[in-house]
């Protein structure tokens, strides 16, 4: 097996990266769809130019981290290099996204169609946002023994992206997540910058509402091998990549498995497909003799 694409989620977003891609064919017109869709210009959120008379409605969200536009913002995108990649003819032999970069996984597998895909995602992205009142902090260069037997001392924290042997965020209760991360002796400690304690128990309310959604849209059987956050083995089965996703909400991206899969399966090249380097990074540091790539403008397919 030669070459996997991988998906970037949140955190990879900034502003301005909607300008790479509007050469692209149709760009335009799913920024629009996607406005449309929201009640307020995503493209002059993403320049980071909106103000409340382009944001529409009073009060709504401006911002390009917050949650609620990152999460649309990133799979226009991330949609958008998928299609020019195809109709280049170039081809993943197997797929896999990191949190919300799962969604695009999905697209890239013809599992759904792009306006399902942009539907699930804004529902998604405030399932999540009204999920208030948790925190995430991540943490590098720890000893995993320790960290598993802090976390695994509290009901209030969890491990939610076990991103690599050396890097993870714990999510939970806003008291938890900083005294776990303050007794973890560890080289870096950083609090992120979100709303919820996301991929935890503490998003049981909004994953039954997203599994009740889902249950309503049809999932295809995929063209390519998907890993799941929830179980990162291949699958081309719409009903059980489905199962898996209705789970991803209350459980850990398993990253670093599924970093063993692409090794494991023989992947020789990753191309990450989206703004940034974040899991190129990754991979880099935890797979040796794989080759990495990026993806994240018009200019990087040559156009």
């Amino acid at each position: 097996m030669g070459i996997a694409w991988v998906f970037p989620g949140q955190g990879s977003q900034k502003v301005g990266m909607a300008s790479a891609v509007l050469d692209l064919d149709g760009a335009r017109e799913r920024f629009a769809a996607a406005s449309e869709l929201l009640g307020r210009d995503l493209l002059a959120i993403c320049a980071g130019e909106a103000s409340e008379i382009q944001g529409g409605s009073p009060g709504a969200p401006l911002d390009l981290g917050d949650t609620r536009n990152t999460q649309p913002a990133l799979f226009v995108l991330e949609s958008l290099l998928v299609d020019g990649l195809k109709a280049q003819g170039r081809r993943a032999d197997l797929v896999a996204g990191h949190s919300l970069g799962e969604l695009v996984a999905l697209y890239a597998a013809d599992v759904f169609d792009f306006r399902t895909g942009l539907e699930l995602m804004h529902r998604r992205s405030e399932l999540m946002a009204a999920a208030g009142g948790g925190a995430m902090t991540a943490v590098m260069g720890f000893e995993r023994s320790e960290l598993e037997a802090l976390v695994g001392a509290r009901a209030d924290v969890v491990i939610a992206n076990d991103n690599s042997a050396a890097q993870v965020v714990i999510s939970g209760l806003p008291e938890a997540v900083a005294a776990v991360a303050a007794q973890l002796p560890c080289k870096r400690a950083i609090p992120l910058a979100v709303s919820g304690a996301f991929h935890s128990p503490f998003m049981a309310s909004a994953a039954e509402a997203f599994a009740a959604l889902l249950e309503q849209v049809p999932f295809a059987d995929a063209s390519v091998p998907v890993l799941s956050n929830t179980d990162p083995t291949p699958s081309t089965s719409g009903a059980e990549l489905k199962q898996r996703l209705q789970r991803q909400m209350v459980s850990g991206v398993r990253w670093r498995e599924t970093m063993d899969q692409l090794a494991a399966l023989g992947v020789e090249t990753v191309v990450e497909i989206g703004p940034g380097t974040v899991l190129s990074g990754l991979v880099k540091r935890s797979l040796s003799g794989v080759t990495t790539a990026q993806i994240g403008s018009a200019a990087d397919l040559g156009l």
